[in-house]
């Protein structure tokens, strides 16, 4: 490991007097195969990451306020008819971005199709647009309201953020299909017989493609999130530790995940979208942007990691994926993947993304803007998240 040469605070003062030196994952990865990771370290003082991809386990911690004549505990509440978790106290409520509204016109023609679901509720308060909510409650002595009908926007929730259980996956399954049967999932149609490969992740411009080790990236890093100012708050749900990973610390298969939380009312609706995927159900796209400062030559070399040098795993969904324990059928690059064709089973297979390459590129340039006008400064981990 290289010595330390750098601070966060250093980077810090830099930052607020102009004159740091921002490049996004993408320049950082030219830079280090030009210049090498001993000059690049010198250089350059923060590298700026994003996604823009589809997060299923995300969603919206809100609060929808006491109504004035008197007061309601709610039992339950759905928005748009979309239900959501009560119960937690008083009037604060969880929505799920995969949950579908109770009436969704699609579900009743197609059974198991979903054209709404919590996701586009989110969308929609992010766009200005009032939801419907309602509540129920039994009524008590200190509660005694039991209904609640009203239409609100996001200004008139008091308190809405998205609480993400689990975000920006450190690497992922290309999705294929072996069978001869269309098969329908999270990760989009599979067409049967290897007709197509779908993919997520941003390459060299992802999260923890350029922090492998989460050397600086764990609980109170500040990020932008859907636009605006979030905060790492932990491992994701399901984040795994001691994957294999290559020389580079490029991880074989799926492992680390983020938890993450933002404030609702300063993000931009442009990076926080929901989602209707065919025959699966409701999802909610979302943008994330993490700063990874450049402290010492590791951490050059890290953000110098390019799409050729990232391998993800092929996994069939059509028949080993439900019994959950797929086979890896081998292992393609990103860089292959974003050419449009790669090889599986001596097949020639077209591969279709489901994350946005430009707008995960745009979310690290909107950092990277920020940061190099100094209205963004990072922060020190207040606790490591475990990846080996």
């Amino acid at each position: 490991m290289s010595a330390k040469h750098k601070s966060i605070a250093e980077i810090n003062e830099r930052i607020r007097k102009g004159k740091a030196v921002v490049l996004n994952a993408a320049e950082m990865t030219e830079l280090v195969r030009k210049a090498g990771k001993a000059k690049a370290a010198k250089e350059v003082d923060v590298v700026t990451t994003g996604t823009f991809s589809p997060m299923c386990s995300s969603g919206m911690l809100f609060n929808i306020g006491q109504p004035e004549a008197t007061a309601l505990r709610t039992s339950a509440v759905s928005l748009n008819t979309v239900p959501a978790c009560a119960g937690l106290a008083a009037v604060d409520s969880y929505l799920g971005a995969t949950e579908p509204a109770a009436d969704d016109p699609l579900n009743k023609v197609f059974p198991g199709q979903f054209k709404y679901g919590g996701g586009h509720v989110i969308e929609d308060l992010l766009l200005g647009k009032s939801v419907r909510v309602r509540a129920s409650s039994y009524g008590t002595d200190c509660y005694p309201l039991r209904e609640l009908d009203r239409q609100m926007t996001l200004a008139e929730l008091p308190y809405a953020q998205l609480l993400n259980p689990r975000n920006c996956y450190q690497n992922y399954n290309v999705a294929v299909n072996i069978t001869g049967k269309s098969k329908y999932t999270y990760m989009g149609v599979l067409k049967g017989n290897l007709r197509n490969a779908n993919y997520a992740t941003a390459g060299e411009l992802s999260p923890l493609f350029n922090d492998p080790f989460l050397r600086t990236i764990g609980l109170g890093t500040k990020i932008l999130l859907g636009g605006g100012v979030g905060w790492v708050i932990g491992a994701g749900t399901q984040h795994v530790t001691k994957p294999k990973r290559t020389e580079r610390g490029i991880p074989l298969s799926p492992a680390g995940t983020l938890m993450l939380r933002g404030d609702m009312k300063g993000m931009n609706a442009r990076y926080v979208r929901g989602l209707s995927i065919l025959g699966y159900g409701c999802s909610l796209a979302v943008g994330v942007a993490i700063p990874i400062p450049i402290l010492n030559e590791d951490m050059a070399f890290f953000t110098g990691v390019s799409d050729a040098e990232i391998p993800m795993p092929v996994k069939d969904y059509g028949h080993d994926y439900p019994n959950r324990d797929p086979r890896i059928l081998g292992h393609v690059s990103y860089e292959e993947l974003r050419s449009g064709t790669i090889r599986v089973m001596d097949k020639d297979v077209e591969t279709v993304p489901l994350t946005s390459y430009a707008l995960s590129l745009e979310c690290a340039n909107s950092l990277k803007e920020l940061i190099e006008k100094g209205e963004f400064t990072l922060t020190e981990a207040q606790e490591e998240i475990t990846s080996l």
